[in-house]
């Protein structure tokens, strides 16, 4: 059984099936699992939020659309070696060939997706006449509950490589056994964070509490989950021996708390 577990992508593959230049992935399959899921889930809460279904529709269509432009262009600004290249040839960022084979839109960044989204929100409460900062609470918990599912894509595809282990749940890679990062990032960035979300969404006291609680918990744990995971080889280990996922994270947790604590005081004396 271990060592089944341990030689898992000498078997697995991560093609689905493939019909001509067209393959579905196991990746692709998980990403809209993802989608789907959190959908369903924020479908389930909505009675919670001052929100209509047809609102909420609308909403979510602006949140993959955000999600993607936006994880797409944070991976070619910060992490890609063609950043130049991809800049004076835009139409290539988002095309699903490489050299007229169909390869799908590989290469996106979380935290570009988080930043895509709070843009698209903001222009689509503007456009609905709504507080943008309740419809990033609805996005936070709807959207926390699919994470999980798009991690095990990135397990599934043999992205996000792990740091070298001798633990026997190691999966080897390139003949090196390797800690099984993205499935940590699965439980640790999506489990565990929607749980807390899910506990907590009925008892929020103002708006931005859920998105803003979202940002500490996910960066929180994704600082954790980093120590696990191999630094991208492009960009290797940064300042104080922390990767650039650790890096953004800090970052995003400083501004996420300070943020809360300016809402929470600014709902408190208007109370």
């Amino acid at each position: 059984m271990v060592e089944w577990w341990q030689s898992f992508y000498e078997w697995h593959d991560p093609v689905i099936f493939s019909v001509g230049s067209f393959a579905l992935r196991w990746y692709g399959l998980m990403y809209v699992g993802a989608l789907f899921t959190g959908y369903l889930w924020g479908k389930r809460v909505l009675h919670s939020f001052p929100i209509t279904n047809d609102q909420y529709e609308r909403l979510f269509l602006w949140f993959v659309i955000g999600a993607v432009v936006g994880a797409r262009l944070g991976y070619v600004l910060v992490y890609d070696t063609h950043t130049l290249y991809l800049l004076s040839h835009p139409w290539e960022i988002f095309s699903p060939f490489n050299g007229g084979e169909f390869t799908g839109i590989s290469g996106l960044s979380y935290h570009g997706a988080i930043a895509g989204v709070i843009i698209a929100l903001i222009i689509f409460a503007r456009r609905e006449k709504l507080a943008a900062w309740l419809l990033l609470d609805i996005a936070a918990v709807a959207g926390s509950a699919g994470y999980a599912l798009g991690r095990i894509g990135n397990f599934l595809n043999a992205e996000l490589l792990g740091r070298a282990t001798d633990a026997v749940w190691g999966v080897r890679m390139d003949g090196v056994l390797r800690h099984p990062s993205a499935l940590y990032e699965s439980f640790l960035e999506g489990i565990v964070v929607w749980i807390v979300l899910a506990l907590l969404y009925k008892r929020r006291s103002f708006n931005a509490q859920m998105a803003l609680t979202y940002a500490m918990l996910y960066t929180a744990m994704r600082f954790v989950a980093e120590f696990w995971r191999e630094p991208d080889q492009q960009i290797g280990f940064l300042a104080f021996g922390l990767t650039m996922g650790q890096t953004l994270s800090a970052l995003m947790f400083a501004a996420a708390l300070a943020v809360y604590l300016y809402e929470q005081k600014r709902s408190r004396a208007a109370a």
